[in-house]
């Protein structure tokens, strides 16, 4: 029989800046699908990648005063880079794509012009609103309280040539996808994206820039470079070969696959890519799941914001299988939840340490004690588990089994066990199936807990008080959650593959039970296993000491990450107070800016400084500054300098700002107050 395929892929991450905890939980949600589908049997295909083409990576690699591909290699593939970051976190990609691919560029340039040859890419003009940070051109209705409605940011009018993509064509069929199939999970998507965007009708899509230069040039008209939505998200395909000759895995059949992305840009897979992916005739993904945004103090986290978790200070204090158990364990995948640094202490605490931890420490110390760390022949399951056993396969997941024991008879206690573990693999592959590894994990740790009340309830200390009647009974207990341990940790192996190692290790279950067909069966773990008491898998957590040497590490990460900078030397000529006081520092509002014509270097800002007249003030700072980016400013000014002619105009005063010198480059900075700060206000 043919192995099946599974192909599953996270979103291209935009290397801007280094990655935080919520690219990682995105990442290790989609290598535990990964994993889980490999321990099926089935051969999986996972892809990671970055996409580093746009306005937002050129801007910022001339701040830093590289290339932007200069820049963007450090942050893929330098220390602490991404590539690093999915290393730590034991991340089992295939394939890892970068936009700036050779392969990658000639296979959309091919795709653009195979859209533009059907007729589904033209030439226009685009005139609406930007959104820099996000990349994203919005209509005026699609604005929250005037600003981009996914970051909440402030959007900048826009108007250049462009060519654009036929959306509007395929906005019926796109409706029928989402309203009929399966294709958009979870569920509750699908009416954000009908009500938002396909209700109030679907405009054609900008698809290709001249404002700036940084990505790939449309091949047929080189004022152009190709916009993010087909750069980006053609990743999908070009990875596997599409329209490229560095894979054939395209031609093997492994396309459609499964998307996995942040609802921050559900819209983009849900929408636009299936309606391009329509265009040049292709099938659409199995399924585009968005998941929810991990929260700090209530707010999304974003690089722009500065409101970041480092994964590399959790995974180096707690552990990486500790963090990747976490991210998968506390937050319902499908929603939004509320990231703390205590919420991750606690959970590792209560169910690694206590629950988990606890069941296989308390296991293999009393098999060590009891048995000298091997249990004897006999010990495994009884006639009527085997009995059990079978009727639970014939009807698995039936409900309502009754157990006829006599009171106080303990086989109860073991039956109970049993039909927990024999009935946990269906529960957890309805779960992972349905993409909610959370809910997988749940019912793992049913089984666990009742594990440990098993040990509470068969009391094999007591057992052990009288090794020559009760040691078969004893031995039998032991087996029975060595049996329970084994199959939580193989269904666990997807999450924390290099601590169930572990656990296989002190359980001493060899590779032919760790398997997906062996997790269904009670009884796969040899009767004279050996067990090793080895290290404590997950130890308690100090919650106030390792709360403050988080503090102490991510100051010193803060203090690493600052730029080294050089600063003008301070004057050691003293100025007298009398003379300082004849300064007069005043709150200016920018009314209006423009560049100075036939000035390079000179920005000429008419300004409100309280007086009732207007203040023209010129300024050297063009190159630092675009002119409607400071308008409605409030900064500082010093007004009783004499006027000044410069080119040719009068200068009434001087801007306040901040210079220092930054990897070789000055930096300039305007003071900027307090927009409360009424004009005229003085500084003193």
């Amino acid at each position: 029989m043919e192995t099946k395929k599974f192909y599953i892929t996270t979103p291209i991450y935009y290397p801007s800046d280094k990655l935080h905890i919520g690219h990682t939980y995105c990442t290790v949600a989609t290598d535990t699908l990964a994993r889980y589908h490999r321990l099926q049997g089935e051969e999986v295909m996972f892809l990671t990648g970055t996409d580093e083409h746009g306005q937002k990576i050129e801007t910022k690699a001339k701040e830093a005063g590289v290339s932007p591909k200069a820049f963007v290699d450090n942050i893929v593939e330098g220390p602490r880079g991404v590539k690093d970051l999915w290393k730590l976190m034991n991340i089992s990609n295939d394939r890892f794509i970068r936009t700036t691919d050779d392969y990658h560029v000639q296979a959309i340039q091919r795709i653009f012009r195979k859209m533009y040859d059907k007729g589904d890419i033209y030439k226009g003009a685009y005139k609406g609103k930007y959104c820099t940070p996000c990349e994203s051109f919005w209509t005026e209705s699609q604005l929250k309280d005037g600003c981009c409605p996914d970051c909440g940011r402030p959007v900048v009018d826009a108007e250049e040539e462009a060519y654009f993509f036929r959306l509007s064509k395929y906005a019926d069929r796109i409706r029928d996808l989402l309203e009929n199939t399966d294709f958009l999970q979870p569920r509750s998507r699908v009416n954000e994206m009908v009500k938002n965007f396909l209700d109030p009708g679907l405009e054609d899509l900008c698809v290709s820039r001249t404002s700036f230069t940084w990505g790939i040039p449309v091949d047929f008209d080189s004022k152009h470079v190709v916009y993010v939505w087909v750069d980006a998200l053609f990743n999908y395909l070009t990875a596997l070969g599409y329209e490229n000759d560095r894979y054939d895995d395209y031609k093997d059949g492994w396309w459609p696959g499964v998307n996995i992305v942040g609802k921050e840009i559900v819209r983009f897979h849900s929408i636009i890519w299936p309606a391009m992916l329509m265009s040049v005739g292709e099938p659409v993904p199995k399924h585009v799941f968005g998941h929810g945004w991990l929260l700090l103090d209530g707010g999304k986290m974003s690089k722009s914001k500065g409101n970041v978790v480092d994964p590399y200070i959790l995974a180096e204090k707690f552990g990486v299988d500790a963090l990747r158990f976490f991210l998968m364990r506390t937050f319902p995948f499908g929603s939004d939840g509320n990231f703390s640094n205590e919420l991750l202490i606690q959970t590792i605490n209560t169910d690694l340490a206590n629950d988990l931890g606890n069941l296989v420490s308390r296991t293999t110390a009393m098999a060590g004690k009891y048995f000298g760390g091997q249990l004897p022949e006999g010990c495994g399951p009884t006639a009527d588990e085997a009995d059990l056993t079978a009727m639970l396969s014939q009807a698995m997941g039936a409900v309502g089994i009754t157990l006829n024991f006599p009171e106080g008879d303990a086989r109860k206690y073991d039956c109970e066990l049993l039909i927990a573990a024999a009935r946990l693999r269906e529960s957890y592959a309805e779960a992972m199936d349905a993409f909610a590894p959370h809910n997988a994990l749940a019912e793992i740790f049913k089984v666990i807990q009742r594990a440990n009340k098993y040990i509470d309830e068969t009391a094999p200390w007591a057992l052990a008080k009288d090794m020559e009647q009760n040691g078969p009974r004893l031995a039998h207990v032991l087996y029975n959650l060595l049996e329970a341990t084994r199959i939580c940790g193989i269904l666990l192996t997807p999450f924390m593959p290099d601590s169930c190692e572990k656990l296989f290790t002190q359980i001493g279950a060899e590779a032919d039970v760790q398997t997906w067909d062996s997790a269904s069966v009670w009884g796969a773990l040899p009767e004279t296993v050996t067990v090793s008491k080895g290290e404590n898998l997950f130890p308690r957590i100090d919650m106030d000491k390792a709360l403050e040497e988080l503090e102490a590490l991510e100051a010193e990460a803060r203090r690493a990450a600052l730029p080294a900078v050089e600063v003008e030397p301070q004057l050691t000529e003293q100025v007298d107070f009398d003379t300082f006081c004849k300064s007069d520092f005043r709150a200016v509002k920018v009314k209006a800016c423009e560049a100075v014509k036939k000035s390079e270097k000179l920005l000429k800002f008419t300004l409100d400084d309280g007086t009732g007249t207007d203040r023209q003030i010129l300024s050297g700072i063009a190159k630092y500054y675009k002119p409607e980016e400071l308008v409605g400013k409030t900064l500082v000014a010093i007004v009783n300098l004499p006027p000044r002619k410069m080119m040719g105009q009068e200068s009434c005063g001087m801007l306040i700002s901040a210079v220092h010198t930054e990897h070789g480059e000055e930096r300039l900075h305007l003071l900027m107050v307090d927009d409360a700060i009424p004009a005229g206000a003085k500084l003193c």
